[in-house]
């Protein structure tokens, strides 16, 4: 590749890295984890919900994230969830986001003239 290639490379690339890094700078609140709505069974066995499987107990609607290999689950009211929702898509694009930076480095290290050829 010809130095003029591949400085027209590298300097798109940094374009693309700007664009993502600008991305990133405009993302709100971010969230870990998912949203999830769960029904359940009571422990009554009396109860409407273990002689029909379609009335069970809720929905309830449940914040649950990874922290330290365990698992936690917190409750949420529906304007909790409401409010989380789109915290939690911004942790998903945030994901996408470095996923594309890692990307652009390798990118760029494949195509700079001063790293090792494979």
């Amino acid at each position: 590749m010809s130095r003029r290639t591949t400085r027209s490379t590298t300097d798109n690339i940094e374009t693309r890295r700007q664009r993502v890094i600008e991305q990133i700078a405009t993302l709100g609140p971010v969230l870990p984890g998912s949203l999830v709505t769960r029904s359940s069974r009571c422990g009554n066995p009396s109860c409407h919900c273990h002689t029909d499987p379609t009335k069970l107990h809720g929905p309830y609607l449940t914040w649950t994230r990874s922290v330290g290999g365990k698992t936690i689950t917190r409750a949420l009211t529906p304007e909790q969830a409401d409010r989380a929702r789109a915290w939690f898509d911004n942790a998903q694009r945030l994901r996408e986001l470095t996923d594309e930076l890692k990307r652009l480095g390798v990118e760029h290290a494949q195509t700079d003239e001063h790293w090792p050829a494979t």
